[in-house]
């Protein structure tokens, strides 16, 4: 049984201890792809570097709306470089987060906008991030509907909206939030949304799912978002680990 942890952050400091030890233990439990992810140039640069370590290691490249605020377009030409490199399966994590409100609104908007552009003119998917923002964001779908597909990741809208996004051509995904008890949103969604547009993920080193909250995260408490998404679907865990797996494979476009 193989899962695929879609959206980790294994450049973040919490790994630095054992991080050379706990990836190859991982892919030998079972976690057999991972992506992952940039937050800005320089995390975006530790994750290429991870995934040509590890070849079940991928990249995704991009700034996260946390850390737009002095982003320019020199920026942007370096996440097209970097875009190029053969393990780099998205533009991500990009989009809008209104909880925080540290980089004015506006400005979160056009880097969003300025890096579904680049996504559009490379033709590759999206990773977004989406707090507390959730009309603004699929506004941003809705203009470039047609010319950028994405996932959104840690998804935390409602049922209706995941069921708008698949009908675009969307992906959700989902984390240990699914296990939490305060997570009917959440429930909802992964009970609306058809199996082919849903993926797994850790968002490691964040958001331990129960049993192990509060914990450091990590991919190797993936199954049980697998475990909960099978109880609401009515599956095996096999056969969720099967499904998302393929799903996020044809998402980014991995073939191995």
């Amino acid at each position: 049984m193989i899962f695929y942890d879609t959206h980790a952050h294994y450049d973040d400091g919490r790994f630095d201890s054992d991080r050379e030890t706990l990836l190859p233990e991982l892919y030998r439990q079972g976690i057999g792809l991972i992506n992952t992810i940039g937050t800005d140039i320089p995390s975006s640069r530790a994750s290429i570097a991870l995934a040509e370590q590890y070849p079940f290691i991928y990249a995704v490249v991009g700034g996260w709306p946390g850390n737009v605020g002095d982003m320019t377009e020199q920026d942007l030409e370096e996440y097209r470089t970097m875009a190029s490199h053969e393990k780099v399966v998205a533009i991500g994590e990009i989009g809008l987060d209104y909880y925080y409100d540290d980089v004015p609104r506006e400005i979160q908007k056009h880097w969003f906008d300025r890096q579904m552009a680049l996504a559009a003119e490379l033709s590759m998917p999206v990773v977004v991030h989406d707090r507390d923002a959730h009309g603004d964001c699929m506004d941003m779908v809705r203009k470039w509907a047609g010319q950028v597909k994405g996932v959104f990741h840690c998804f935390s809208g409602s049922a209706e909206m995941a069921v708008e996004l698949t009908k675009l051509g969307w992906y959700v995904s989902f984390t240990g939030v699914v296990t939490f008890k305060n997570a009917r949103r959440a429930l909802e969604a992964v009970a609306a949304v058809s199996t082919d547009r849903i993926m797994i993920e850790t968002d490691a080193p964040y958001l331990a799912p129960v049993p192990y909250r509060g914990r450091r995260n990590h991919s190797g408490y993936v199954p049980e978002v697998a475990k909960k998404i099978a109880e609401i679907k009515g599956l095996s865990l096999e056969e969720v680990a099967r499904i998302t797996t393929e799903n996020g494979k044809r998402f980014f476009r991995i073939s191995e």
